[in-house]
């Protein structure tokens, strides 16, 4: 694609960046083809060749607005596009650029300014949970009514077994997940025992990985997460664990991005690039130790395996849990149009209801053909947006093969 990049923006960095992704783009369409919202909605301006073109136009000058920022806020992030993309397009990349410069241009409207403030205030943090539980009545506005059931802090059931490996391992409480559904990191924590790997979880950081910041624009806050997150993480570095992992797939491309997010930063650069290095999804170590350690099913049990856009597009591990899950003696079901998002995407269930309502339906309905047993997916947001509606119980996939090896 050929571009014309006003002076200011072709001499900063981030523009030299982008003006490299938008030459690769020779508008094919293929993106179109794998991006949800383009396939429910129908509009060239909701698929990614038509944000790309928006994206452009902007760089170039021209005029943007409240309708351009709508189109891109439409944008999941599920990163499809990218995984059919012939010419190697960095979308996402594009995307984040483009947000920011637009939401530097157009003032959004009070009630909207309200809602990304207070997201961006209270899901990051711990200890405010209890505060936003407490005033569900104000907030109920924000809140889809089936989600409202499952925005319960739960209590853990399952320990931590104890430290007792030669391999050790860093394991992220996370935000989100650490209140509504501890126990995923504690099955996690029981299957790696059994393979021989201690994870030992943060208790110092300030839990979140920066991407519910970053996905709402606030870029500066997103990068102070990173930095705060990497002060807490060094001494785990420093005293030589072989990882840092990660239990929930959507927080892990952010983890992993670090050293992209943070490599003008003269003081965490080099540290946020070892960050970078070490982060892994669960999976990707899983599949690489000895599973002959877990106990296979006895009796199949049949499942619909959701695979998050964070597992399948974001780290490029589509197919990992299914083969595992395979592998000890699970029956997975087959679902179509697998690669297309459910519509929970981090905020986007807050911020684009009808949108997310709509890819729920969709999803449920293919998940559900099979007729499974259990639904299981790799993502805490992916989680919650299903079991609202789910007719079958929905887990997270470490938490089934726990069970199983008790």
């Amino acid at each position: 694609m050929r571009t014309s990049l006003t002076k200011a923006y072709a001499e900063s960095a981030d523009g030299k960046i982008a003006n490299e992704i938008l030459r690769r783009c020779v508008h094919c369409g293929f993106c179109n083809a794998a991006c949800p919202t383009y396939q429910l909605l129908g509009d060239e301006l909701d698929g990614p060749r038509g944000r790309i073109y928006l994206i452009k136009q902007l760089l170039e000058g021209n005029d943007v607005s409240e309708l351009s920022q709508l189109h891109l806020d439409r944008c999941l992030l599920c990163r499809a596009c990218e995984t059919v993309c012939p010419s190697g397009v960095e979308y996402s990349r594009l995307l984040d650029i483009g947000r920011g410069l637009v939401e530097e241009k157009v003032p959004r409207g009070w009630l909207e300014t309200i809602k990304r403030n207070a997201l961006n205030r209270i899901l990051p943090r711990l200890y405010r949970y209890r505060w936003l539980l407490a005033l569900g009545r104000w907030f109920r506005f924000m809140l889809p009514l089936r989600l409202e059931s499952t925005l319960l802090v739960k209590k853990p059931r399952l320990a931590f077994p104890a430290a007792n490996h030669q391999r050790k391992m860093l394991l992220l409480k996370g935000c989100v997940q650490s209140q509504l559904a501890p126990d995923i990191n504690r099955a996690t924590a029981r299957v790696f025992d059994k393979l021989g790997i201690t994870l030992i979880e943060e208790t110092q950081s300030p839990a979140c990985c920066g991407a519910i910041s970053q996905h709402l624009g606030k870029t500066g806050e997103a990068r102070q997460w990173m930095r705060n997150n990497i002060d807490a993480w060094w001494p785990a570095v420093e005293a030589g664990i072989e990882a840092i992992v990660v239990s929930a797939s959507g927080c892990a491309p952010h983890v992993k991005d670090y050293g992209y997010w943070l490599r003008h930063d003269s003081r965490y650069a080099e540290q946020a690039r070892r960050i970078s290095a070490l982060a892994k999804d669960i999976s990707e170590v899983t599949a690489s130790a000895a599973l002959k350690n877990l106990k296979k099913l006895t009796q199949p049990l049949k499942i619909a395996f959701h695979a998050p856009c964070s597992l399948q597009h974001g780290q490029n591990l589509a197919g990992t849990v299914e083969s595992q899950l395979t592998a000890l003696g699970y029956e997975l079901t087959t679902i179509k149009d697998a690669h297309l998002c459910c519509g929970a995407a981090g905020t986007y269930t807050l911020l684009q209801p009808e949108i997310s309502e709509k890819l729920l339906i969709n999803k449920l309905a293919e998940l559900q053909k099979g007729k499974p047993q259990v639904i299981a997916t790799a993502n805490i947001g992916c989680l919650l947006h299903l079991q609202g509606n789910a007719s079958v119980s929905v887990k997270h996939w470490m938490e089934l093969v726990a069970e199983h090896n008790l």
